[in-house]
C-alpha cells in the first residue's frame, strides 16, 4: 500500500513548509514557501553559516564606512531572504515565496515599494517573475498592493488568511495565490470552545478552507489556494485535493512513513454545481465581515504580530553575527597588511628567510610546520576566519 504522501501528491501539489534546504531535499516538494522564523531556524545551522555570513559580509562591504548596525542589518534581511530563496530555487521545480516585512502589513505603497525590490533583486540573479511569489498579509491595504502588483507582473501569495471575506478580496484583487491557515483557526476554536479535539471533517480551518475551495471554484477564479499552518495529517488528507498544501518537514516525515487510503475530499466539479451566493466586497462590506468574525479579527492581529515578533529576532540574530563578521574584516586588513610586509618576494608564502620576528611567532603562525606560513595561517593567528582570506 502507498503511504499517504504519496497519494495526497496525486490530487494536491505538496508545497515544503521550511527554509532548511535538506528537508527540501528530501520531500522533493514543487514548490517552496519560507518566512522569517524559518529563515531565522535555518540561519543558526551550522550547514548555512556560510550563506548567513557572506551575506551579512557582502551588504557591510557595499554600505561603506558610516553606515549604521540598523542599515546594514535591514538590508541584509532583505539579501537574505532573496540568498535563501536561490538556493531553495536550486532545488524546487517551481515557486518559492519570500515574505515582505510584517510591519507594512497595513501600509499598502510601502508594502509594493518593497515587493519591487525584492524582485528586482531576484531578477538581477537571474530568476524570473514566475518563480517567485511575493508574501504579503491579507489586510485590506496589503490586497491593495497586491492588486497593484499583479498588474505589473508581480505575482503574490496572501498569507494570514482567516476568512471568507479575505479570500473573496483576494480573488477580486487577482492575487495569484491564498494561503489559509488552518491549524491557526482549529487552534483558536480550541481555546473558546474548550473543545480538546475536532474530527478532520469537521475541524474549523478545514471548514474554512473547503467553503473557500467551493466558492472559488463555483465562480471560476483563478487565484490558486494554498492551505497552510497544519497541526495533524487528519486536517491535510482531509483537505485533499486543495490546489496546493503547505506543509512543514515534521509532517511531511508523518505521511510519508504511514500507510492507509486518501480519498479525494475537494473536487472543482462538485463545486461547480453547488448553490453558492456570490458576495461584493468593498472596504466598509470588508470591514464589518471582519469585525463579525472574532476569529479572523483576532487571529490576523496576531499573527502580523508574531510575524514582527520573528523579524525583530532576526534583526537582533544578524546584529550579532555582524559585529563578528567586522571584527574579521578588520582581522582581515591586519593580516594583509602584515602579510605583504613580510612576503619580501609575492609569492605568496613568508619563509624563515623573509620573516623578520622571532622564531616563537613564527612556529606558532606555521600550524602545519611546513617552514612557511601562508595567507590563511596568518589571519588565523589574528583572529581572522580562513573563508575571508584572500590566496
Amino acid at each position: 500500500m502507498a503511504n499517504l504522501l504519496d497519494q495526497l501528491k496525486e490530487y494536491t501539489i505538496v508545497v515544503a513548509d521550511t527554509g532548511d534546504l535538506n528537508s527540501i531535499g528530501q520531500f522533493k516538494p514543487r514548490d517552496a514557501t519560507t518566512n522569517p522564523s524559518l529563515i531565522t531556524a535555518a540561519a543558526q545551522m551550522d550547514e548555512y553559516r556560510d550563506i548567513v555570513d557572506g551575506t551579512l559580509r557582502r551588504v557591510y562591504e557595499d554600505a561603506g564606512e558610516g553606515a549604521s548596525t540598523q542599515d546594514v542589518v535591514a538590508s541584509a534581511i532583505d539579501r537574505l531572504a532573496v540568498d535563501f530563496g536561490l538556493k531553495i530555487l536550486e532545488v524546487v521545480p517551481g515557486r518559492v515565496s519570500t515574505e515582505v516585512d510584517a510591519r507594512l502589513s497595513y501600509d499598502t505603497d510601502a508594502t509594493v515599494a518593497k515587493a519591487r525590490k525584492l524582485i528586482k533583486m531576484y531578477n538581477d540573479a537571474g530568476i524570473s517573475n514566475d518563480r517567485v511569489l511575493i508574501k504579503i498579509a491579507a489586510t485590506w491595504e496589503g490586497i491593495r498592493a497586491c492588486e497593484i502588483l499583479e498588474k505589473d507582473g508581480i505575482f503574490c501569495n496572501l498569507t494570514l488568511m482567516f476568512g471568507l471575506h479575505q479570500a473573496v478580496a483576494c480573488a477580486e484583487a487577482g492575487a495569484t495565490l491564498i494561503s489559509p491557515f488552518v491549524g491557526r483557526i482549529l487552534d483558536w476554536y480550541k481555546k473558546s470552545t474548550g473543545r480538546d479535539s475536532y474530527e478532520p471533517h469537521e475541524d474549523p480551518g478545514v471548514v474554512s478552507v473547503t467553503e473557500i475551495f467551493n466558492y472559488y471554484k463555483k465562480f471560476d477564479y483563478k487565484t490558486e489556494i494554498m492551505g497552510a499552518s497544519f497541526r495533524n495529517i487528519g486536517e491535510l488528507t482531509e483537505l485533499a485535493g486543495c490546489d496546493l498544501l503547505t506543509i512543514s518537514p515534521k509532517l511531511l516525515t508523518i505521511l510519508q512513513e504511514t500507510e492507509g487510503v486518501v480519498e479525494r475530499k475537494l473536487d472543482p466539479a462538485k463545486a461547480k454545481a453547488m448553490d453558492i451566493d456570490r458576495l461584493t466586497i468593498d472596504k466598509a462590506t470588508f470591514d464589518a465581515m471582519h469585525a463579525d468574525n472574532p476569529m479572523a479579527t483576532e487571529k490576523l492581529a496576531g499573527g502580523i504580530e508574531g510575524f514582527t515578533k520573528a523579524i525583530v529576532a532576526l534583526e537582533k540574530l544578524l546584529a550579532e553575527r555582524l559585529e563578528t563578521v567586522v571584527k574579521q574584516n578588520e582581522a582581515l586588513v591586519t593580516a594583509e597588511q602584515l602579510f605583504s610586509t613580510y612576503d619580501l618576494d609575492g609569492d605568496g608564502f613568508i619563509t624563515h628567510d623573509e620573516w623578520g620576528g622571532s622564531e616563537a611567532v613564527f612556529q606558532a603562525l606555521d600550524t602545519d610546520n611546513d617552514g612557511k606560513i601562508t595567507p590563511a595561517e596568518m589571519a588565523a593567528g589574528l583572529g581572522g576566519a580562513h573563508f575571508l582570506v584572500k590566496g
